[in-house]
């Protein structure tokens, strides 16, 4: 087995807010919040806490939380089973926050994309463009 066949690849989106760090927090950790941008979910914000995303398009996602540090730093994981092992996805997401004079940069990164996960990859980066716009919006017109 060749060394690059067990190499596996990373997504990262970057957005530009004009909202304050605290404000994104509430959108990334708070599960009515969660609901609206990203996926139905039981979410804690508390490392070792397990909880469950669930897709609009029938999937579940495991979960656990492994890194919280309010207002910068959230990170957990997102495995996906399926009867199929090529759409098995054992990965970890992390948004971090980063003020700025304007706002705030956000920062989402998915790692842990096998080579032979093309579909998956290429939905997530397809997709995280998505439910960052979403997120954004929601934070605008949230107090």
């Amino acid at each position: 087995m060749s060394e690059t066949s067990t190499a596996t690849r990373t997504i990262v989106v970057e957005r530009e807010i004009a909202h304050p760090p605290e404000k994104i927090w509430r959108a990334l950790t708070q599960p009515h919040l969660i609901s609206e941008w990203l996926m139905k979910n039981n979410f804690s914000p508390v490392v070792g806490h397990r909880f469950i995303l669930r897709g609009e398009w029938g999937g579940v996602l495991d979960c656990e939380v492994l890194i919280v540090e309010p207002q910068r730093t959230l990170s957990y994981t997102w495995i996906f089973k399926h009867d199929d092992p090529l759409f098995n996805l054992n990965s970890v997401v992390t948004f971090s926050l980063s003020r700025t004079t304007t706002g705030t940069i956000l920062r989402m990164e998915q790692s842990g994309f096998r080579p032979d996960q093309k579909q998956a990859y290429g939905g997530a980066k397809a997709g995280w463009p998505m439910f960052l716009a979403k997120l954004e919006q929601l934070v605008a017109e949230t107090d």
